[in-house]
Formats: structure tokens, C-alpha cells, sequence
């Protein structure tokens, strides 16, 4: 058990951050307009941070239009080798309009390259499109495809809904252009929504500060009392095992269900640009609030109600959802389908982890190293927080961050304590 138990810490300490902002979206995104005698007209919008980590490049994070001129050739070429569009009237070659602006982040800017379609003097119904940028280069990435204007499916007054995204092994679609695309658009947003929580290791170990404690439970006070003068250890004192496993699965998942009822809500106001906060504070306040969720498991703040935790920083949670969609511009007449999406995906990835990680657990809890496996993790999983905390509060970047997200998601995966990549 000592071993196993050296394991965990160690699979665990792997997983420190790689990032100051836990919701950088790995993810290139592409948006297009259709006119029905302008042709079709679009944009690709790309991370500086990929542009650099991947390319080579040497750009700010905010960088100046005449910065970013100096490899603008070097980008183009690489967009072109991994963006197509072809239909039944042959390919449609990219034709950049020269037109490069900006959308200013606060873990960094994306940069516009426009561009138009030639050989559409008619428009198509279908479009074959295929859209890889770095797709290959990192394993977490995700592309999109956004309509802002489609006269040909009734949209007109500049919607932008997400119709189609790309994976490794599936960056090749089809874009039906008579089709609004709801159910593909919103199934999209459901596909975000598991993908992000997967590969958001923060929110990832929030939820597994609520596990922890979810296979056993505190003795009474009376019962402890009885005990004190035993040479039983503080960890036999203060814990027992669950005798059943559905009654503590569901209230785990109730645990969870409160998460997201929280985060449901501010990522709705921040999206609909009700409410907003500043994307510093807000990863802050997650980094900590996994420290507080592990701290509530050695000294209970709200003995028997987890579910407040779950709450109270559910809410915060959803400010970081937010910076996932509202910054990348998904807005309009079907945001609020796109809300549901997203938060349906997030609800249904949080599920997996619990059905992946409860069990096992379970299994393990009447174990006599459980109690010392649940106190030694939450510890380990303060230090993490006040680790990302002080990355986020201060904006600097810690020294062994990128290897260990390398490793750490390498073997995680390995022992199946996270999922596989997917492929839709």
C-alpha cells in the first residue's frame, strides 16, 4: 500500500500546471460569411502563443499589426498547407485580402488573417472543408468553424454560431450552407464542453477534492472522544468507510450537480455580457479554490454540506468557462443553445471523471492507508493551489511547469486516470 500510495503522489505531482491561465484554449477558429452575390468571406483567428510555441516565431503576446507583418508570410504559407475548401464546383482557393487585425486576450492576443473564396460566383450548398492548423503539433487541440452570416440558411443579422469543429483524424467536414446547423452546431458545443473539462487539470482536481472525502465519512464526536485514549492512530480515529456505495455515489454526484448548476449561471452572465470579471482574478480565485476544497477534507469548513464548496466556486468556475466562449466571439441569436451545449458537455465530462475515479476509491477505502491517502493528497493539492495561485495572481510563469504537463498527461493516461484523446 506504500507503494501505491507513492504512486498516487507521484502521478499527482505530475500534474502541475503548464500555464498561468487554466482556460487557454488550445484552439484555432475560423469563421466565414456567405453573401449570395459577394461570395464568401472569412477569417482565420490564431493564438499567438501557438504561433510561437509552433513556428518558431518570435511574437509579444500582444503584438503590433508591423510585428506581426514580419512573418506573415511564413504564416499564410502554413495556414494554406493545413486550410482547404473544395465543393462541387471544384476547389475554392484562399485568397488573403492583406486585412490583419486583433482580439486581445488577457493570456494573449489572437491574430486575424482575412481572406476570401475565388471560383464562387455561385454559391454551393455543401462545402468540403478542412482545417488542421496544429492539429498535429498538440495533442489537446481543438479548431472551430463559426457562421457569422449565411444568406443562404436565413441568417442576416450577424449571428455567430459554432457549426463545426475539428480534431486530429477528423479535420476534414462538411459544411451544409442550407442548413441553420443547429443540431451539428450544437452537438459541437456538447463535444466543447467534455473536451474542456478533460483537459482542464484544474477543474479536474477541484472535482477530485470532492471525491475524496465521498467514500468515507467522520466519526461522531462521542466516538472519537471514546477513542482518544487508544494508541490508534489520528487517522483510525477520525474516519470510517461508507457501508454502501449507491447512497454515496449520489450524493457525490449531487456534490458535482450543485457545481454546475454554479457555473451554469455565470458562464450564462458573462456570455449575454451581464456581468464580467477580470480573467486574472477569476483563474486566481479557481487556484485557490482547490486548495480550500482539500483544506475543507483535513478541517471541515461545511461539515456535511460539500455541496456549498461545490456552489460557492462553481460560480467562479463559470467565469472561467465563460473566457472559453464569450472572448472568441460565440454570440447572438443562438447563444443560448450554445450555452446549453457547453455546459450539457461540461456536466457529461464531469460524469466520466467520477465514474472513473468513484469506484476505485470505493474499492480502496476500507484500506487502513485510505485515510492517510485522502489527508496527504488534499495537502499535496494545496500546495498545488497556492503554486497557481501565486503563477496567476503574480503572472509569472514557474520553472518546471511545461515538463511536467508533458509527463504528467502521458501517464495519467496511461493508468486510465484520464481519458483518451478523442476522436469524433
Amino acid at each position: 500500500m506504500k507503494r501505491a500510495l507513492a504512486l498516487t503522489l507521484f502521478m499527482l505531482f505530475i500534474l502541475l500546471p503548464v500555464t498561468v491561465y487554466g482556460h487557454r484554449p488550445d484552439r484555432s477558429l475560423m469563421y466565414l460569411r456567405i453573401y449570395e452575390n459577394e461570395g464568401i468571406e472569412g477569417r482565420f483567428e490564431i493564438n499567438v502563443n501557438e504561433l510561437n510555441n509552433y513556428l518558431g516565431l518570435d511574437l509579444d503576446l500582444h503584438p503590433s499589426t508591423e510585428e506581426v507583418r514580419v512573418y506573415e508570410d511564413k504564416i499564410r504559407a502554413y495556414i494554406l498547407d493545413h486550410a482547404a475548401f473544395s465543393s462541387e464546383y471544384g476547389n475554392h482557393n484562399i485568397i488573403f485580402t492583406g486585412e490583419i487585425s486583433h482580439l486581445s486576450l488577457a493570456y494573449g492576443a489572437f491574430i486575424r488573417f482575412h481572406f476570401k473564396l475565388d471560383n464562387v460566383e455561385k454559391v454551393p450548398d455543401e462545402l468540403q472543408i478542412t482545417y488542421s492548423v496544429f492539429l498535429e503539433e498538440n495533442n489537446n487541440q481543438t479548431n472551430g468553424l463559426g457562421i457569422e452570416y449565411n444568406w443562404k440558411a436565413g441568417l442576416i443579422n450577424n449571428e455567430s454560431i459554432m457549426a463545426l469543429d475539428f480534431t486530429k483524424g477528423n479535420s476534414t467536414k462538411i459544411l451544409k450552407l442550407t442548413d441553420k446547423g443547429l443540431w451539428s452546431g450544437f452537438m459541437a458545443m456538447v463535444r466543447q464542453g467534455v473536451w474542456h473539462i478533460w483537459i482542464g487539470i484544474d477543474h479536474i482536481l477541484f472535482l477530485l477534492a470532492l471525491i475524496l472525502p465521498s467514500v468515507v465519512r467522520r466519526k461522531d464526536e462521542e466516538v472519537v472522544g471514546a477513542e482518544d485514549n487508544t494508541k490508534r492512530s489520528w487517522f483510525k480515529i477520525w474516519w470510517e468507510p461508507v457501508p454502501k456505495f449507491k447512497p454515496a455515489f449520489w450524493y457525490i454526484l449531487k456534490v458535482v450537480t450543485f457545481f454546475t448548476i454554479a457555473h451554469t449561471i455565470t458562464l450564462s452572465l458573462a456570455a449575454l455580457n451581464i456581468v464580467n470579471l477580470p480573467s486574472r482574478w477569476v483563474e486566481s480565485i479557481i487556484a485557490l479554490s482547490i486548495g480550500l476544497a482539500a483544506y475543507h477534507n483535513i478541517r471541515p469548513i461545511f461539515r456535511g454540506r460539500e455541496w456549498v464548496i461545490a456552489f460557492a466556486f462553481g460560480l467562479f468556475h463559470g467565469f472561467g468557462f465563460a473566457s472559453v466562449m464569450a472572448d472568441l466571439g460565440f454570440k447572438g441569436e443562438f447563444l443560448t443553445l450554445s450555452l446549453l451545449g457547453f455546459n450539457i458537455g461540461v456536466e457529461l465530462g464531469q460524469v466520466v471523471i467520477i465514474l472513473l475515479i468513484f469506484p476505485i476509491l470505493y474499492f480502496i477505502r476500507k484500506s487502513q492507508a485510505y485515510p492517510k491517502i485522502l489527508v496527504y493528497l488534499s495537502i499535496f493539492l494545496i500546495v498545488v493551489s497556492l503554486y497557481w495561485f501565486v503563477e496567476r495572481v503574480f503572472e509569472i510563469d514557474m520553472p518546471v511547469d511545461e515538463y511536467i504537463q508533458h509527463i504528467g498527461g502521458n501517464i495519467l493516461r496511461f493508468f486510465g486516470l484520464l481519458p483518451p484523446i478523442p476522436e469524433y
